[in-house]
């Protein structure tokens, strides 16, 4: 199996079956995400104990790089220090945006480089992991203005 096969493979598992995907309550951080260009919505929600991440759900609707991001962004994070998380988003980012070839250190998050290939699915696949940053980087994460990829 090519690995381009393999990303793809990966790609739609998280689309048809998206995991860690509905309401988390409570939940001490609740921010949405929006991208107008491609009409995905979601709301991602963690609960915190002390730095690290102890649960983060998602929930909405959008494309299935969208989706399927999200899935893969949380399955990454749970239970991640809040630098760790902030470190991942910068080098998905940079995998997105960059020519950087994914590293093994990222494992099915590696999937999401061939999105950048498509550079109108760019914001498809960051806005979970955009909206994933204002939460961390907020000192008030119960009052959060909705991130949009525009």
């Amino acid at each position: 199996m090519e690995l381009n096969d393999l990303y793809r493979d990966v790609i739609l598992d998280h689309n048809r079956r998206p995991r860690n995907f509905g309401l988390l309550t409570p939940a001490d951080a609740s921010v949405e995400g929006f991208n107008p260009l491609c009409g995905d919505r979601l709301t991602v929600r963690l609960k915190m104990a002390g730095d690290e991440i102890a649960d983060i759900r998602f929930e909405g609707q959008g494309c299935a790089i969208s989706t399927a991001s999200a899935s893969l962004m949380t399955e990454a994070v749970k239970g991640k220090t809040r630098a760790h998380a902030l470190a991942l988003f910068e080098r998905v980012h940079r995998l997105l945006t960059d020519d950087t070839a994914p590293g093994d250190e990222l494992g099915k998050l590696a999937a999401l480089s061939g999105v950048r290939e498509f550079p109108a699915r760019v914001k498809c696949a960051s806005l979970c992991w955009h909206t994933l940053a204002s939460a961390l980087r907020s000192p008030d994460p119960q009052h959060l203005p909705a991130v949009s990829t525009e």
